[in-house]
């Protein structure tokens, strides 16, 4: 996993920073009307949760939101209606989260030595330190992903009659986000043509032959996809301070 050096502090300290955010999720597996990031976390949709966690991270990093066109005129009620008051850009989704993120990235003007990350709207536990040293790893290295451990066993399915094969988890990490990048690297990378493979912002990358470097990331930063996940989101909103130390 990567640690930031001191040496690259100095210039690491003064890059601007921008955080795209996407949330253009329909959450069907979540249920209820709304999309799941416009559900209740603590009395206040998960969407503006994970935002003020962010801004109060880092004021000074630009945030973008990214949400499909139809998802606009909810979101200036829901802001209203919750005296929600982060700046930021918005900007609207695209058929995909691929074309989302483009549209997001669109909406940086700045010259390529910037650095952006991509980070998941319905994620609002990333603890200060893990987006700290992702932007810092990112600075260093062109590209950096937060990941984790596997707790579980894992196997591999090698044939359609059920039969399975036990794999090595310590050759595995679950990715969270935000995965960060430097500017120039990410324009390069999302011009390239939509594949299925392009599952996250990192195999985007590495389909130019980059590398990308993980730093250990914090397991209560879970994408809440599922009821079960909100359950375990309202017990970790009592109980959990997201200001670690860095």
């Amino acid at each position: 996993m990567g640690l930031c050096r001191f040496p690259v502090m100095k210039e690491y300290r003064i890059m601007k920073k921008y955080l795209i955010v996407v949330a253009g999720g329909k959450g069907s597996r979540m249920g209820g009307e709304m999309p799941k990031q416009f559900q209740l976390l603590a009395g206040k949709p998960i969407i503006m949760v994970t935002l003020e966690r962010l801004h109060a991270m880092d004021p000074s990093m630009q945030l973008i939101l990214v949400l499909p066109a139809a998802h606009f005129e909810l979101w200036k009620e829901l802001s209203r209606e919750y005296e929600f008051a982060v700046p930021l850009i918005l900007a609207q989704g695209g058929t995909t989260r691929f074309h989302s993120v483009q549209n997001g990235l669109a909406q940086v003007d700045d010259m390529d030595d910037a650095l952006v990350g991509v980070h998941d709207g319905v994620r609002p536990f990333v603890a200060a330190n893990v987006l700290e040293k992702c932007f810092c790893e990112a600075w260093v290295h062109g590209a950096a992903i937060p990941m984790i451990d596997l707790q579980d066993s894992l196997r591999h399915i090698v044939g359609g009659n059920g039969v399975t094969e036990v794999v090595p988890r310590d050759r595995y990490r679950l990715v969270q986000t935000p995965q960060v990048f430097r500017l120039s690297l990410l324009r390069r990378a999302y011009e390239q043509r939509f594949v299925e493979s392009f599952t996250d912002d990192a195999s985007v990358v590495e389909a130019l032959g980059e590398q990308v470097v993980g730093v250990e990331g914090n397991r209560e930063n879970i994408k809440l996809t599922t009821p079960f996940d909100l359950v375990i989101a309202k017990t970790l909103m009592e109980c959990w301070i997201p200001q670690q130390e860095i």
